[in-house]
């Protein structure tokens, strides 16, 4: 189990619905991709990478070639990636957009609302489905940090194309004005700040088995030799 990778967590929550219910929270996605202002509070959170509602009929539940189950729900599944722990997003999440939350999760079974926030908190736990493996590309790095790496790219290149056509002086003026302009998107990407010990130790107890199944490329380079 891992559902921490660098600074990002993932998530994935699946609750049943009763089927004679899910035309009511398919209305709702219509509703809210054409009208997406109503996902404001949402679309502000800049914790988060990624946030997907998907409904899955009990007819369409993936069977991975065993017997086809007999469900007598449909399911809402819920997937998305955000920096920070656990409980900081579900915080921010309930703050801001605590409406939408009831509506997109208002045909699950048992669903407490999202205010008060610890019966929703201890809805979203039992729910959850622990994620096996988790890949990061920039586990270093939170959205924030890339979207900032950009911006600085995107100075340097600007200032790149100038160099030739500029006086030293001048260059010299617009180079202290990039800098200026991007002096706060120069911070240290760096991993978080360690949010479970017993996440971490995990991590540290089940490398060997990871080596062992996939060598790192020096490893596989080394036994071709």
């Amino acid at each position: 189990m891992s559902n921490v990778a660098g600074k990002a967590y993932g998530m994935n929550v699946v609750t049943p619905m009763p089927p004679h219910r899910t035309w009511i929270n398919r209305f709702v996605f219509m509703i809210a991709r054409a009208l997406p202002a109503t996902l404001g509070g949402l679309l502000g959170l800049s914790i988060i990478h990624f946030a997907r509602w998907v409904i899955i009929r009990r007819q369409d539940w993936p069977d991975l070639g065993q017997p086809k189950s007999s469900l007598a729900n449909d399911y809402m599944l819920f997937v998305s990636n955000f920096n920070g722990t656990w409980d900081q997003y579900i915080d921010a999440f309930a703050d801001g957009i605590p409406n939408g939350l009831d509506l997109f999760w208002y045909s699950s079974t048992k669903y407490p609302h999202s205010i008060p926030i610890t019966p929703f908190k201890n809805y979203i736990r039992i729910n959850q489905i622990d994620t096996d493996y988790y890949y990061n590309a920039t586990p270093g790095a939170a959205q924030r940090d890339i979207k900032a790496a950009l911006r600085v790219r995107a100075k340097l290149t600007e200032l790149a194309a100038q160099h030739a056509s500029l006086s030293p002086d001048a260059f010299s003026e617009a180079y202290r004005a990039a800098l200026v302009s991007v002096q706060n998107d120069l911070g240290t990407p760096g991993l978080a700040p360690v949010a479970s010990n017993d996440t971490a130790h995990a991590d540290i107890n089940r490398q060997p088995f990871v080596d062992q199944a996939w060598p790192r490329q020096e490893e596989v380079a080394h036994l071709e030799r």
